[in-house]
Protein backbone atom coordinates (compact mmCIF):
# COMPACT_ATOMS: atom_id res chain seq x y z
CA UNK A 1 0.00 0.00 0.00
CA UNK A 2 2.79 2.40 0.92
CA UNK A 3 4.57 1.53 -2.30
CA UNK A 4 1.50 2.34 -4.35
CA UNK A 5 1.20 5.81 -2.74
CA UNK A 6 4.88 6.44 -3.42
CA UNK A 7 4.47 5.52 -7.10
CA UNK A 8 1.42 7.80 -7.47
CA UNK A 9 3.24 10.68 -5.76
CA UNK A 10 6.23 10.28 -8.06
CA UNK A 11 3.97 10.10 -11.15
CA UNK A 12 2.14 13.26 -10.05
CA UNK A 13 5.35 15.20 -9.53
CA UNK A 14 6.67 14.11 -12.93
CA UNK A 15 3.43 15.20 -14.65
CA UNK A 16 3.48 18.62 -12.99
CA UNK A 17 7.10 19.26 -13.95
CA UNK A 18 6.21 18.52 -17.56
CA UNK A 19 3.89 21.53 -17.67
CA UNK A 20 4.49 23.14 -20.99
CA UNK A 21 5.15 26.80 -21.62
CA UNK A 22 1.83 27.00 -23.42
CA UNK A 23 -0.23 26.13 -20.33
CA UNK A 24 1.85 28.47 -18.22
CA UNK A 25 1.17 31.25 -20.76
CA UNK A 26 -2.59 30.50 -20.65
CA UNK A 27 -2.74 30.63 -16.87
CA UNK A 28 -0.75 33.87 -16.72
CA UNK A 29 -2.99 35.43 -19.38
CA UNK A 30 -6.08 34.43 -17.39
CA UNK A 31 -4.57 35.89 -14.22
CA UNK A 32 -3.72 39.17 -15.95
CA UNK A 33 -7.19 39.28 -17.50
CA UNK A 34 -8.67 39.04 -14.01
CA UNK A 35 -6.54 42.03 -13.14
CA UNK A 36 -4.59 40.59 -10.27
CA UNK A 37 -7.32 40.31 -7.65
CA UNK A 38 -5.00 41.10 -4.75
CA UNK A 39 -3.75 44.38 -6.21
CA UNK A 40 -7.26 45.52 -7.13
CA UNK A 41 -8.61 45.16 -3.60
CA UNK A 42 -5.93 47.37 -2.09
CA UNK A 43 -6.05 50.06 -4.77
CA UNK A 44 -8.22 53.10 -4.02
CA UNK A 45 -10.09 54.55 -6.98
CA UNK A 46 -9.44 58.24 -7.54
CA UNK A 47 -12.47 60.20 -8.73
CA UNK A 48 -12.13 62.86 -11.39
CA UNK A 49 -14.37 65.65 -12.68
CA UNK A 50 -17.62 66.55 -10.97
CA UNK A 51 -18.14 64.69 -7.72
CA UNK A 52 -19.82 65.05 -4.39
CA UNK A 53 -18.29 67.24 -1.73
CA UNK A 54 -17.84 64.20 0.49
CA UNK A 55 -15.73 62.36 -2.12
CA UNK A 56 -13.66 65.47 -2.71
CA UNK A 57 -12.98 65.82 1.01
CA UNK A 58 -11.93 62.14 1.27
CA UNK A 59 -8.99 62.81 -1.06
CA UNK A 60 -7.11 64.47 1.84
CA UNK A 61 -6.30 67.76 0.12
CA UNK A 62 -7.14 71.30 1.10
CA UNK A 63 -10.28 72.69 -0.50
CA UNK A 64 -10.98 76.15 -1.90
CA UNK A 65 -14.26 77.54 -3.13
CA UNK A 66 -15.57 80.20 -5.50
CA UNK A 67 -19.08 81.62 -5.87
CA UNK A 68 -20.89 81.55 -9.19
CA UNK A 69 -24.13 83.48 -9.57
CA UNK A 70 -25.47 81.93 -12.71
CA UNK A 71 -28.22 79.47 -13.60
CA UNK A 72 -26.27 78.24 -16.62
CA UNK A 73 -23.85 76.04 -14.69
CA UNK A 74 -23.63 73.54 -17.57
CA UNK A 75 -21.21 75.71 -19.51
CA UNK A 76 -18.89 75.79 -16.48
CA UNK A 77 -19.03 72.00 -16.23
CA UNK A 78 -17.86 71.70 -19.85
CA UNK A 79 -14.91 74.03 -19.24
CA UNK A 80 -13.96 72.23 -16.01
CA UNK A 81 -14.08 68.87 -17.78
CA UNK A 82 -11.85 70.28 -20.51
CA UNK A 83 -9.21 71.26 -17.95
CA UNK A 84 -9.51 67.97 -16.00
CA UNK A 85 -10.55 69.77 -12.86
CA UNK A 86 -11.88 67.91 -9.81
CA UNK A 87 -14.76 69.95 -8.37
CA UNK A 88 -17.96 69.76 -6.38
CA UNK A 89 -20.99 72.03 -6.75
CA UNK A 90 -23.12 73.12 -3.83
CA UNK A 91 -26.17 75.39 -4.20
CA UNK A 92 -26.33 78.16 -1.63
CA UNK A 93 -29.89 78.04 -0.32
CA UNK A 94 -29.60 81.19 1.80
CA UNK A 95 -28.93 83.51 -1.15
CA UNK A 96 -31.87 85.15 -2.90
CA UNK A 97 -30.29 84.68 -6.33
CA UNK A 98 -29.32 81.24 -7.53
CA UNK A 99 -25.77 81.07 -6.20
CA UNK A 100 -23.49 78.07 -6.51
CA UNK A 101 -20.35 77.37 -4.53
CA UNK A 102 -17.71 75.54 -6.56
CA UNK A 103 -15.31 73.59 -4.35
CA UNK A 104 -12.01 72.42 -5.81
CA UNK A 105 -8.69 71.10 -4.58
CA UNK A 106 -6.24 73.65 -3.23
CA UNK A 107 -3.46 72.46 -5.51
CA UNK A 108 -5.64 73.13 -8.58
CA UNK A 109 -5.80 76.90 -8.01
CA UNK A 110 -3.88 77.78 -11.20
CA UNK A 111 -5.98 75.43 -13.30
CA UNK A 112 -9.14 76.80 -11.70
CA UNK A 113 -8.23 80.41 -12.49
CA UNK A 114 -7.57 79.49 -16.11
CA UNK A 115 -10.86 77.59 -16.33
CA UNK A 116 -12.74 80.56 -14.83
CA UNK A 117 -11.11 82.95 -17.29
CA UNK A 118 -12.32 80.84 -20.19
CA UNK A 119 -15.76 80.39 -18.62
CA UNK A 120 -16.25 84.14 -18.07
CA UNK A 121 -14.97 84.91 -21.56
CA UNK A 122 -17.52 82.52 -23.08
CA UNK A 123 -20.24 83.89 -20.81
CA UNK A 124 -19.54 87.51 -21.83
CA UNK A 125 -19.41 86.59 -25.51
CA UNK A 126 -22.77 84.84 -25.30
CA UNK A 127 -24.36 87.96 -23.75
CA UNK A 128 -22.81 90.25 -26.37
CA UNK A 129 -24.23 88.25 -29.27
CA UNK A 130 -27.66 89.45 -30.37
CA UNK A 131 -30.48 86.99 -29.96
CA UNK A 132 -31.35 85.02 -33.08
CA UNK A 133 -35.02 85.04 -32.11
CA UNK A 134 -34.98 88.85 -31.86
CA UNK A 135 -33.37 89.08 -35.30
CA UNK A 136 -35.99 86.76 -36.75
CA UNK A 137 -38.79 88.86 -35.20
CA UNK A 138 -37.33 92.02 -36.77
CA UNK A 139 -37.02 90.35 -40.15
CA UNK A 140 -40.55 89.00 -39.83
CA UNK A 141 -41.92 92.53 -39.33
CA UNK A 142 -39.93 93.82 -42.32
CA UNK A 143 -41.11 90.96 -44.53
CA UNK A 144 -44.73 91.46 -43.48
CA UNK A 145 -44.41 95.18 -44.21
CA UNK A 146 -42.85 94.53 -47.63
CA UNK A 147 -45.46 91.88 -48.40
CA UNK A 148 -48.33 94.20 -47.48
CA UNK A 149 -46.85 96.96 -49.67
CA UNK A 150 -46.43 94.64 -52.67
CA UNK A 151 -50.01 93.33 -52.27
CA UNK A 152 -51.38 96.88 -52.19
CA UNK A 153 -49.28 97.76 -55.22
CA UNK A 154 -50.52 94.72 -57.13
CA UNK A 155 -54.13 95.48 -56.22
CA UNK A 156 -53.67 99.10 -57.25
CA UNK A 157 -52.34 98.01 -60.67
CA UNK A 158 -55.29 95.70 -61.21
CA UNK A 159 -57.78 98.44 -60.34
CA UNK A 160 -56.13 100.95 -62.63
CA UNK A 161 -56.05 98.41 -65.49
CA UNK A 162 -59.75 97.68 -64.99
CA UNK A 163 -60.54 101.39 -65.06
CA UNK A 164 -58.62 101.84 -68.28
CA UNK A 165 -60.65 99.19 -70.10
Amino acid sequence: MQEEINHKTIAFSINTTKMSARTLKKTLAAFIKMGGFVAKKNKQRSHAGKQSLKKLMKQNTSLSNVEITDDNIGSFKRVARKYGLDFALKKDKNAQESTYLVYFKGRDVDVMTQAFKEYTQKHVQSHEKPSIIAKLQENKVEVEHDLAGSIEKALGKNKSQELMR
